[in-house]
């Protein structure tokens, strides 16, 4: 038994083993009544790592006696898919239900989840996805269409808490080596492992070989720092930038610069937030400070200059200078508009009075006749003439007073 890692032997069997996301799996849920009328549908269960998307599945399986494939979409291929879909037919000839717990679903191409389709559909196989990503954007909608998405969440301290004392009390490996560790051990074990269940048992293993006592202490030491949850090229990612934009679009300096740091120790790539400050810049705070593009340009030449660590109090610098900046869109809205119009009118001629005639040709088809040059005017309303396209006269893009 001590091969097997503490969180596989800790693994939940039963529905009444199952500890936390009781939104999803809780008493009254959707899921729970799918169980009790044996009509479980295919299912993407979207969570970060950790959150119990592998148990829940594996629950399901006994709960419903079908048989339970596993497949990883990172090492399984056509092949492998085809031979679990003849077992699928198989079964569903002889009345049995099969269910294939398909993980990292979102690695699958277009074609690979395509050859999903008519077996879920049909309830030859029922398909339950499991996927870090969010499945709006790595689930193909066809198949997306035919699964029902739940939404597992990171699991509360308190959750992680139980989870590690049934460890500490009911594992025979554990209890062998009389392994001991108080509340405010476990409480911190659960505190930095992020909300994920198998890293909070894996530090907990990882203490268990150092000594007998677990003590905070000792935690620290294994775990060196806490885990940051963040991935550079998923939501993560996105949803912490979208954070940062709008703590300091909302003139907050200090969530700024907590969303920073966390994006910089869990490894960004400084020039990304660098680009991103130099766009906010403009866009939001824009004809309300002058002085903001460059001071963000100048950050963004330092980073490329020092990088990481050096140039992180240069992006601490910029995040304060424009959360604490006053704020205007007016250039944001008016090219918005432009834009828009652009779409609508994209081959508008321009006006001849503004074509240059630097050919006889031209000028005799009136080029440039008419054009008034502003310089030799006394005043504006003198010089005053049309510089928009016909169907477009009179349109007015930038309000200055936009939320200055």
């Amino acid at each position: 038994m001590s091969t097997i890692p503490l969180a596989e032997r800790m693994r939940p069997k039963t529905i009444e083993e199952f500890l936390g996301q009781e939104k999803v799996f809780g008493e009254g849920s959707f899921l729970r009544d799918a169980i009790k009328h044996n009509q479980v549908p295919s299912l993407i269960l979207w969570g970060p790592p950790g959150s119990g998307k592998t148990t829940l599945a594996r629950i399901l399986s006994h709960a419903l006696q079908a048989e339970f494939i596993v497949l990883s979409a990172v090492s399984s291929g056509k092949k492998d898919l085809q031979s679990v879909l003849l077992q699928a037919e198989e079964n569903h000839k002889k009345g049995k239900q099969t269910i294939l717990f398909l993980d990292e679903i979102h690695r699958w191409n277009k074609a690979q989840q395509d050859a999903l389709l008519p077996f879920v559909e049909s309830g030859i196989l029922t398909l339950i996805g499991a996927t870090t990503e969010n499945p709006s954007f790595e689930v193909n909608a066809a198949l997306l269409s035919r699964t029902r998405v739940l939404v597992l969440e990171r699991h509360t301290i308190e959750t992680l808490v139980l989870l590690l004392r049934r460890a500490v009390t009911s594992d025979t490996e554990l209890a062998k080596k009389k392994i001991s560790a108080g509340e405010s051990t476990l409480a911190f074990i659960a505190e930095v492992s992020g909300g994920d269940g198998r890293q909070a048992l894996n530090i907990l293993e990882a203490c268990a070989i150092r000594a007998k006592n677990i003590t905070p202490e000792l935690v620290e030491k294994i775990v060196e720092r806490s885990h940051i949850l963040y991935d550079k090229g998923g939501e993560q990612h996105y949803n912490i930038i979208s954070a940062l934009h709008k703590s300091m679009r909302g003139s907050d300096a200090d969530a700024g610069l907590y969303w920073l740091g966390r994006m910089l120790e869990a490894g960004e790539d400084p020039l990304y937030v660098a680009r991103r400050l130099v766009r906010f810049a403009s866009e939001d705070v824009g004809l309300a400070n002058s002085f903001a593009l460059p001071q963000a340009v100048a950050v963004f030449q330092a980073c490329q200059m020092l990088g990481m660590p050096e140039c992180e109090i240069h992006l601490a610098q910029a995040v304060v200078y424009l959360a604490k900046s006053k704020k205007s869109n007016a250039l944001y809205s008016a090219y918005g508009k432009v834009k828009d119009d652009v779409a609508h009118f994209p081959n508008e001629p321009v006006p001849l009075h503004l074509r240059n005639a630097p050919t006889t040709l031209m000028k005799n088809l009136d080029y440039g006749k008419g054009y008034k040059y502003t310089p030799d005017f006394k005043n504006e309303e003198e010089a005053k003439q049309e510089y928009l396209p016909e169907k477009l006269k009179g349109r007015k893009y930038l309000n200055i007073q936009e939320k200055e």
